[in-house]
């Protein structure tokens, strides 16, 4: 992939809105790389603002190299730990919530 399109690839995940689409950004980016061997996403937030927690591992450790160096990212147990703000989202007026659910991992 060309430089340009790389940074496109980039603002396209400056704008992911959910989950899917942060993984499938990280994963067209990080396929320029090499192997994406493995990409998990998580939802997490830091304040009012909600995040992707995104943990890659690549096939090689060259390939991690390159990544870590092109998206300026560290290793954190072994992966390499990709933060990404998402969009607030825009609360709705007049909606019902449900509790939240607590899973026993998190008590």
């Amino acid at each position: 992939m060309k430089t340009n399109l790389l940074n496109t690839a980039l603002d396209q995940l400056c704008t992911c809105t959910d989950l899917v689409s942060t993984k499938s950004a990280l994963l067209l980016i990080c396929a320029e790389f090499g192997t994406v061997k493995r990409l998990d996403v998580l939802l997490g937030s830091q304040g009012n603002t909600p995040q992707a927690l995104c943990f890659l591992r690549m096939e090689t450790s060259e390939q991690e190299q390159l990544v870590m160096r092109f998206l300026e990212v560290a290793r954190f147990a072994g992966d390499l730990v990709i933060v990404v703000d998402m969009p607030a989202p825009v609360p709705t007026k007049h909606v019902q919530r449900r509790p939240a659910l607590r899973s026993v991992a998190n008590c």
